[in-house]
């Protein structure tokens, strides 16, 4: 099943996550461009929504991330049996643990949003998309942590093309919903909840099949609820401090939501409709950090120290120069981009500050998203969670509440906030790859050595 070593340079791996990345993001902007010409509360509803939903999603990160450095830190060592196994464990464990979430958010949708405090006009859009979405938040489990095994496999091309029948069928289903042509019932933000779940299903028989086709019978599909001790505490050793890193970061985006929802429904929107575009930003140094990942992994577990260090360093300066031209080109025509979702005067006005603030705020990020992904990769999990706990609620949530809300800069006090935290995270992550202080830290490496 896996590629020969010569195809997998950055490129041929970053590419085509990339263009699922951006596919993914579309799905989301697709629900947002067309709920706009619906109904702007509903873009806000939706919004809130999967602001929580994001935050569930990470708990799938728990496993499918683990999966993800397991698998390529095997391969590197040219382990591909025990690659096999831990990639059929993190498929089945994440299936039990969608059902789980998925249960609790169709019960409790309703109580977890009124914990984000949302405008009451908000809720009934709000409640029945997060009830409809969340009810097969497991399919997304699932999703995940297949398109995870595959690109560590070397397979990125096949999550890009499931993602691109799945992008077609949302945006087929959300026009017939939305805007109800041929006598088709106008349902609003129903009909684009249940498009989206309707299209995430079939993407993961679509996975299922080119999973199966793609083994050519060497993953051990027999052992999928055979558990091996060693590979479940593989999994969860790096997955869940590499999932609390990211938790932690979607909490404090919960919390700055809930100071912007005390902001009205303006503010809402307007973050909602920013954080559209500046994802579309993202999404470079997002590519190059997982592409990076995938080849760090394999270099930690064939011993390649400093040829994974090296990669590191290469990555983010990539991300860097790419993000920031991203950054101005996306302020530049701020205005056609922020029209395509709405005309409201106000929220063009304070989306045009905001993106200006984003060519600052995106290499930050930069420094997080590739160098966190290539400690991960050298196993070295629990350094970013740390910091990351610390900066992200002693910075970025006490100074969105101290400069949004107490000095009452609103949104832009909310960017300062995140700038603040993005580049002083950033400079620890630096630090960190610099002292190769991750070098002895990987987990195939340490299980081979207690075996021997």
């Amino acid at each position: 099943m896996e590629k020969t070593e010569k195809k997998l340079s950055l490129f041929a791996l970053t590419w085509p996550i990339f263009i699922e990345i951006l596919l993914h993001m579309l799905m989301g902007n697709a629900d947002t461009l067309m709920l706009s010409q619906y109904s702007d509360n509903s873009v806000a509803a939706v919004g809130v929504s999967n602001q929580i939903l994001s935050f569930i999603i990470v708990m799938f990160g728990f496993v499918a991330g683990g999966a993800a450095i397991l698998v390529a830190q095997n391969l590197g060592a040219k382990k591909p049996l025990d690659a096999g196994k831990v990639a059929m464990t993190s498929i089945s464990l994440n299936l039990l643990i969608g059902l789980l979430l998925s249960f609790i958010l169709v019960i409790f949708s309703k109580q977890a949003l009124n914990l984000m405090d949302i405008p009451s006009e908000l809720m009934g859009e709000a409640s029945t998309y997060m009830s409809v979405v969340g009810g097969f938040m497991f399919i997304q489990a699932l999703i995940m942590t297949i398109a995870a095994v595959l690109r560590s496999y070397g397979f990125t091309k096949d999550p890009m093309f499931v993602t691109i029948g799945m992008n077609i069928i949302n945006v087929i289903g959300n026009y017939f919903v939305i805007f109800g042509p041929f006598g088709f019932p106008v349902l609003g933000v129903e009909g684009v909840a249940y498009s989206t779940a309707i299209s995430r299903l079939l993407g993961f028989i679509a996975l299922i099949i080119i999973l199966i086709i793609r083994s050519n019978r060497q993953l051990p599909f027999q052992s999928i609820f055979r558990y091996r001790k060693d590979d479940v505490m593989g999994l969860l050793r790096i997955g869940v401090p590499a999932g609390g890193e990211q938790l932690s970061y979607n909490g404090s985006q919960m919390v700055i939501t809930y100071f912007i929802a005390q902001m009205g429904t303006i503010a809402l929107t307007t973050k909602v409709y920013v954080q559209n575009i500046g994802m579309f930003i993202m999404l470079f140094s997002v590519a190059i950090s997982q592409g990076s990942q995938i080849l760090i992994g394999r270099y930690i577990g064939a011993g390649e120290i400093d040829s994974a260090y090296q990669r590191g360093i290469k990555s983010l300066k990539i991300s860097i120069l790419i993000s920031t031209i991203a950054a101005v080109i996306v302020y530049t025509f701020n205005q056609p981009l922020l029209g395509i979702f709405t005309d409201d005067a106000s929220i063009l006005e304070q989306g045009a500050m905001l993106l200006l603030m984003t060519v600052i705020l995106e290499p930050g990020r930069a420094f997080n998203l590739v160098l966190i992904n290539s400690l991960r990769a050298a196993s070295d999990v629990k350094f970013p969670v740390y910091i990351g706990i610390a900066v992200m609620w002693g910075v970025g949530v006490t100074f969105a509440w101290f400069f949004g809300i107490f000095l009452g800069l609103g949104l832009i006090g909310i960017w300062i906030a995140f700038i603040a935290d993005e580049w002083i995270r950033g400079f620890f992550m630096l630090k960190r790859w610099n002292s190769r202080a991750w070098s002895t830290k990987s987990f195939v490496k340490q299980k081979s050595a207690v075996n021997e």
